[in-house]
Parts: structure tokens; sequence; C-alpha cells
């Protein structure tokens, strides 16, 4: 858009679907971009299509803390300031996997490495003139819970419960991160709706072709889905926090969004954080 300055943008899941599909339409705004994804071929396919020299891709175990604090230093050492974070990145594990940090896989991924990154890049996000942080993930849906009993899943695993409940976890996020009154961040968690980008994402085959074969009659196009996260890194909201899902705000008062609940879970990660840097 010629009557936009140029924005830098950081993807964080974005070699494939969504996060892919952002980053090609802020290239051809004239965006610097970082895509953080943790396939090398994906990531390198995504350099050749663009070939645009405002890309850059750094390939990360987003679900490893030190990986997530590396990629931190490298955008850091790149950038002054950062106008927009969008956070993709998530996996489904079909069985309970730990970490290197002994943290539960999808937890570590789908929830900390979100937290990590909007937390410890808020400084280059508030030197920026209009920031912004998008949170691609399940808002508005009531579904799962946090297990304030047993966090890590150790006891009850299940693929579903885990999506659940670092969905929800994502949520609390938004909340507690726009509570902050001395950032002038603005915070959008969307729930973007089944969409056809998620088609190729479930290891089991048999349920990836039942995607498929769904997301064929039933699923929005990307173009669709990405559309509103394009527009609101040139011009966010106003409010502090926004929960938008499929197109429509969410109610500000669902349990799911309990300022209460936020808090316990900022205060969780930050004692998690603190017990795995010792």
């Amino acid at each position: 858009m010629p009557d936009q300055p140029s924005k830098t943008v950081i993807i964080s899941g974005g070699t494939t679907g969504m996060g892919r599909a952002v980053a090609l339409e802020r290239l051809a705004r004239g965006d610097h971009v970082t895509v953080i994804g943790s396939n090398e071929a994906r990531g390198r396919a995504l350099l050749d299509h663009a070939a645009d020299p405002n890309l850059r891709f750094l390939r990360a175990d987003l679900s490893s803390i030190a990986e997530v604090e590396r990629v931190i230093a490298d955008i850091s050492e790149q950038h002054q300031a950062i106008d927009a974070l969008a956070l993709f990145a998530n996996r489904i594990s079909p069985e309970y996997k730990e970490t290197q940090d002994g943290l539960e896989f999808t937890f570590a991924l789908y929830y900390l490495s979100r937290y990590l990154l909007g937390h410890r890049l808020r400084p280059l996000l508030d030197a920026a003139p209009d920031p912004v942080i998008i949170n691609v993930a399940g808002v508005g849906s009531t579904a799962g819970k946090i297990f304030w009993d047993d966090p890590q899943l150790a006891r009850r695993y299940g693929q579903v419960r885990a999506q659940l409940q670092a969905g929800r976890a994502n949520d609390l996020l938004g909340v507690a991160f726009a509570g902050q009154a001395e950032s002038k961040v603005r915070y959008i968690l969307y729930h973007p709706g089944f969409t056809r980008s998620g088609a190729d994402g479930h290891p089991n085959p048999l349920i990836r072709n039942t995607i498929r074969l769904l997301a064929r009659f039933f699923a929005r196009p990307v173009a669709d889905a990405v559309r509103p996260i394009v527009e609101w890194i040139d011009q966010p909201p106003e409010s502090a926090l926004s929960a938008i899902d499929r197109g429509k705000p969410v109610d500000m008062s669902l349990k799911t969004l309990d300022p209460d609940d936020a808090a316990r879970l900022a205060a969780y990660t930050r004692d998690l954080l603190r017990s795995r840097s010792r």
C-alpha cells in the first residue's frame, strides 16, 4: 500500500497455512517480515517462493525455552522496533510428549512460546508507533479448561484435552498481557474458525484425509481467514484487548476470559520459568 510506511512483522509458525499467507501479503505491501518455523525445507521453500530480500526465515523449535530465547536475541539484534507480532505456531501431538525442559509439548509450543515471544519482545513492540500482537487460537470457544492441579497433563493426557487447555491458556494470556497499563501494545485474540490451512497438520493419515475432505466443503479459504490479520497490522483496534471469533466480537465477560484466572496463569507461568532457569 503506497500510503502506508513499511512495517516490521514477526510471525511464529509462518512457513505454512495462515502464517505463510500473512507473510506473503505483508511482503507484498513492502514490509520487513521474519518468519519463525521448525521445518527447514518449508522455510527455504518460502524464501524461494517469495524471492524477496525483506523476508527472513529463522529455524527454531519453539517448544524449547532456550530456542525461543535464541530467536528473541536474534530479532533484538536485527531490529530496534517491531510493529506486529503474529502468533500461529501449534502442532498436534497424539501422544504425551515432554520437551527438553520437562514440559508437556502442546503447552510449551502452543502457549508458552507465545507467552515468551510477547513478553520478551514487548520493549521492541513498545518502541513502534502503533504496535499489535495477534494471537491466533480459539477465543470464543468455552470448551476445555486449565487443569490447575496438573497443567502439564502428566496424569490425564489426551491430544484434544491438550489443545483445548492451551487454547484457553492463550485466551488468558491475552487478558493478562492487555492488563499491563504501562504497555501501549494492542492485543488481539483471533479465532478464524475452520480454515483450509490445517488440512495437512494431523500426523494420523486417516484423520488427515478426513480433515482434507471436510475442508473441501466447509472450510474458509485461507485468504478470507487472514484478511483481518493483514488489516489489523496496518490499523490495530483502539482497545488494549480485542477478541474476535469468526468475524464477531466475543463477550468479554465469558468465563474463559476471567481476569483472576489470567492472573493465576501468569503467576504459574512466571514460577515455571524461574524454576527452569535455575
